[in-house]
């Protein structure tokens, strides 16, 4: 039976993201919390919904449990619906048995037939681990006026940062006419923000040939992109503005954290045009004791603070005693800071406790030239005993006693 819908998106939420380290022992990336009142995945699913997309394949893979739980029926982004709606697509799914999703690009091949269901024109490929308001079918626009086969949406980066993404070169009607995956010497700092937007009888055809290529490693950037330029297929930049972050590292999860309190940073997570829903149990509101001190900083639903909180970002019902401090940090929801505890420059992760006296991470002195300078993590369920030092950069894995 088939629901007809113009355009599907299909979410990549199934990487392991290594690079978060203790923060994704246990659970997805896109699952990973945020800003307080959100995980990661709540920006793209937002932006669908907002962009008037409701069928989303969500592709897990990677310890899927919490992601599947948090996503549950779709209701909270408004995607619980009769046609269309959420589907969380797990490789066990798969066609032909248990075949774990190789590459970006293997695993929509792998989701055809989810695809072919709605027999869209259009398919959205989306990332689940980047911060970003975007309105994809402002793309979907530009895509149907070039009459494109493939549109990918660019940030202009800094020219020192260009060599982590995969760089697009564009003549003045923004069609692409050069990709490279981390170019060693960037020819343009147009940045691939793998947010791609694809005519679905073409993206169908090459996924295909892409399959029954041995030597490919099954990948958008890597093989995808560049076949169909080879082709002389018409591929377009569609140019953003505005924030992105992509947070698959510590340091870019913490600083994207922070950017929320910083006035100078164009992200307003209040603003009701634009919203991004989440699933949030409901806490009573947030309170905050005589002697504490708070300043700068983002305080969730009910929290209790009784210590000093300076510069950092407190998700609910995390509790923070008398004489704890806690500065330029990112506390996730339900972890205990305890009398005199002091947290800097560190994420902890959810339902961790820092006992009295314990200190994790530290104020440099010196950021310019601080070497050894870094964020420590403590990971979820964690207990750091009375007194104990933990250094910058310093990792404790989930539910560990140290």
């Amino acid at each position: 039976m088939t629901h007809k819908t113009d355009v599907v998106a299909m979410l990549l939420a199934g990487g392991q993201g290594s690079r978060l380290g203790v923060l994704t022992k246990s659970i997805a990336k896109p699952a990973v919390p945020y800003g307080g009142n959100y995980r990661i995945i709540d920006f793209p699913l937002s932006n669908c919904v907002n962009s008037g997309i409701y069928t989303v394949g969500v592709l897990t893979q990677y310890q899927p449990l919490v992601l599947n739980d948090y996503l549950g029926n779709g209701q909270p982004w408004d995607l619980d619906r009769i046609n269309g709606g959420v589907h969380v697509l797990s490789p066990y799914e798969a066609i032909g048995g248990a075949e774990w999703y190789k590459g970006t690009a293997n695993a929509i091949y792998q989701n055809i037939t989810f695809i072919e269901k709605y027999d869209p024109k259009y398919v959205v490929i989306l990332s689940g681990d980047h911060i970003y308001k975007m309105n994809y079918a402002k793309m979907i626009d530009f895509h149907k006026k070039n009459n494109a086969d493939c549109t990918i949406a660019v940030l202009e980066v800094p020219w020192e940062e260009a060599s982590r993404f995969g760089i697009l070169a564009t003549d003045e009607n923004d069609k692409i006419y050069e990709f490279a995956e981390k170019p060693a010497q960037p020819k343009s700092n147009k940045a691939s923000m793998g947010v791609y937007v694809f005519s679905w009888d073409k993206l169908r055809k090459y996924l295909t040939e892409d399959e029954a290529n041995p030597d490919s490693s099954n990948d958008f950037g890597k093989n995808i992109i560049p076949t169909m330029l080879a082709d002389n297929q018409r591929m377009f930049a569609f140019p953003f503005k505005g924030y992105w972050k992509d947070v698959g590292t510590i340091d870019s999860l913490w600083e994207a954290n922070l950017d929320i309190i910083n006035p100078n940073v164009d992200l307003d997570l209040s603003d009701t045009s634009w919203r991004i829903y989440s699933r949030n149990p409901m806490s009573p509101p947030h309170y905050i004791g005589k002697d504490a001190k708070v300043e700068n900083s983002s305080i969730g639903e009910g929290c209790e603070i009784d210590g000093t909180v300076d510069y950092s970002v407190v998700s609910p019902d995390v509790i923070i005693e008398k004489g704890a401090e806690v500065k330029y940090s990112v506390i996730m929801p339900g972890a205990t800071i305890k009398e005199g505890a002091k947290v800097y420059y560190s994420i902890i992760a959810e339902d961790a406790v820092i006992e009295e006296g314990a200190q994790i991470g530290e104020i440099p002195e010196n950021l310019e030239n601080s070497a050894d300078w870094g964020i420590a993590v403590i990971g979820s369920k964690a207990t750091i005993t009375k007194g104990k030092k933990i250094a910058p950069k310093d990792m404790i894995a989930s539910g560990e006693k140290v």
